[in-house]
């Protein structure tokens, strides 16, 4: 047995058949849901892998997933692992021009989407030449586009014609999973990950807050020797590598997986309550503000008492907001943590992180910061990039340049050099100073979005903020503030805003610039979106 994710769940389905896997949820109290014990989601993927074989999709070729969050999500991740096809990720929320680069870009063999989206696809698909294997989940919406999509599968009839049982061919640590970035500062890049090396990075090798297993049968050996209790719940979409990961991580422990469609504030904590939730993912401020909101408001009262936790990842929960959760459920343990596409798992901030220290990493082992060009690590103070060695993707699907500036071999061991900006002090803590493509160069200075975010956040009346650069004739760039309010707040003024920001900041990371906005654009994982911000900010009278 080698570390294939796809071998380890079946080892874990062997040692506890009958626990409880997964449970969707569509709307809470409604009875709309679905429950599946391990046994139960084998044999639903078998099905899926079986129909892909039987339908001529090969080992090694790429399936998208164009979905919602839903068991068929993670029903079709499984079926790819098992049949040695690989899974690729699709952003639901791109366009007929985004799909057909990333259909193409990704040598797309097969593709697996919601009924909804059957217009984008039909529009995508005459430009991804390898896509020749469609399935659907859920009834057709459209018939216009009949014609080009006559040969489309439904899912239910897929599952229904596959074999239940494995009978699969050997695997190998050595097969791919390919996570494709969101492309907020880009276009996206597929992250070719080996499941050996992606089970070490992303999945914490089998206990992320303890020690690795030595063996892939010990995977195994530790679920059939503990119990159930923990509950994970992932609210972001599984369409976001971190999701997907959260749900692995829950699958080698023989836990279970909690979901939802979508995210829906309210909805989320009914589920917290009535599933006896003990760990929830989410995506920064965009998340769990609005969670703040219901339960100061008509979700008052609500049961969180079984939670144990709450993450972040990709994005940073401030900490005025972490604050105001605390008051609320003041038993849970909150976590920003660092990490990416690129890397999986990196560390998590200290319990002192925050805009007067900085965002304060305690990494692992395998995470420096080194310069970026002699890949040596910096001096304690210098700034330089965040790197990873050891297990570390391949590269980047269909682009040997951007591997080639990403990745590289020191000695015997590779490495991926991260795009976050940091530094390191005495202790070995890194303190993350940005990504790097958002930095702003005022006057010959650098200024991080995320920094002044952070700050900005702070304000009493500041609901949501992103913060770009904009060109200035003197300084080069600016420092500009795009704003959403409070509900029912006072309209602020630029010199308020610098007020508050200025017993904080710096003078040369003061906003010389305030837009207020109705809303903040983000991904559906609450990661900013700065072309967004930029061109707010560009296109607002100064």
């Amino acid at each position: 047995m080698e570390y294939n994710l796809a071998d380890l769940f079946e080892s874990v389905v062997d040692a506890v058949p009958d626990r409880e896997a997964l449970v969707y949820i569509d709307h809470p109290g409604t009875g709309a849901e679905r429950r599946l014990t391990y046994a139960q989601l084998d044999a639903a993927a078998n099905r899926v892998a079986h129909h892909l074989i039987d339908s001529g999709i090969r080992p090694g070729e790429h399936l998208g997933l164009h979905l919602y969050n839903g068991i068929e999500y993670l029903q079709t991740v499984l079926a790819c692992l098992k049949a040695r096809i690989v899974p690729v990720n699709v952003n639901y929320r791109y366009v007929e021009e985004e799909l057909a680069y990333l259909y193409q870009d990704a040598d797309l063999s097969a593709l697996v989407f919601d009924a909804e989206f059957t217009d984008r696809v039909a529009a995508a698909r005459p430009r991804a030449p390898r896509l020749r294997h469609l399935v659907r989940v859920g009834a057709a919406t459209s018939a216009a586009v009949a014609p080009v999509m006559a040969d489309v599968v439904e899912f239910a009839e897929a599952e229904a014609a596959g074999s239940p049982g494995r009978g699969f061919p050997s695997r190998s640590a050595d097969d791919q999973f390919i996570i494709y970035t969101g492309g907020t500062t880009g276009m996206p890049k597929g992250v070719m990950w080996r499941q050996e090396d992606l089970f070490f990075a992303g999945l914490g090798g089998g206990a992320p807050t303890g020690d690795p297993v030595a063996k892939p049968e010990e995977v195994a050996e530790r679920v059939a020797a503990g119990g159930a209790g923990i509950t994970f719940f992932p609210t972001p979409p599984l369409m976001h590598g971190t999701s997907t990961l959260t749900a692995f991580i829950a699958f080698n422990f023989g836990q279970r997986v909690v979901l939802h469609r979508k995210f829906a504030p309210e909805e989320v904590l009914r589920t917290i309550e009535n599933e006896k939730v003990t760990s929830v993912s989410l995506v920064g401020d965009a998340m769990l503000r609005p969670l703040i909101d219901a339960l100061n408001g008509p979700l008052k009262g609500t049961d969180c008492s079984a939670l144990f936790s709450v993450s972040s990842s990709g994005a940073i929960m401030s900490d005025t907001v972490r604050e105001q959760f605390q008051a609320l459920v003041p038993n849970v343990m909150l976590l920003n943590n660092f990490g990416s596409s690129e890397s999986g798992f990196n560390g998590t901030a200290t319990a002192d992180s925050g805009p007067e220290r900085g965002f304060r990493i305690r990494v692992n082992a395998r995470t420096q910061v080194v310069d970026p060009v002699t890949h040596e690590p910096v001096a304690v103070g210098e700034p330089g990039r965040v790197a990873q060695r050891g297990h570390v993707p391949l590269g980047y699907y269909n682009d040997p340049k951007k591997t080639a500036e990403t990745f590289f071999r020191k000695g015997d061991e590779r490495w991926v050099l991260l795009g976050d900006m940091a530094t390191v002090d005495e202790e070995g803590i890194v303190i993350v100073l940005g990504r790097g493509s958002q930095c702003i160069n005022t006057g010959g200075e650098k200024v991080y979005p995320e920094e002044v975010e952070q700050a900005l956040k702070s304000h009493p009346d500041v609901y949501d903020a992103l913060v770009a650069g904009v060109p200035d004739p003197k300084w080069g760039n600016h420092v500009a503030a795009v704003v959403q309010l409070r509900e029912g707040a006072p309209l602020p003024s630029l010199d308020d805003i610098q007020t508050h920001c200025r017993a904080r900041l710096a003078g040369y990371k003061i906003p010389r610039r305030l837009v207020i906005t109705d809303f903040i654009q983000r991904s559906p994982s609450g990661k900013a979106d700065y072309r967004w911000a930029r061109s707010v900010a560009a296109d607002a009278t100064p």
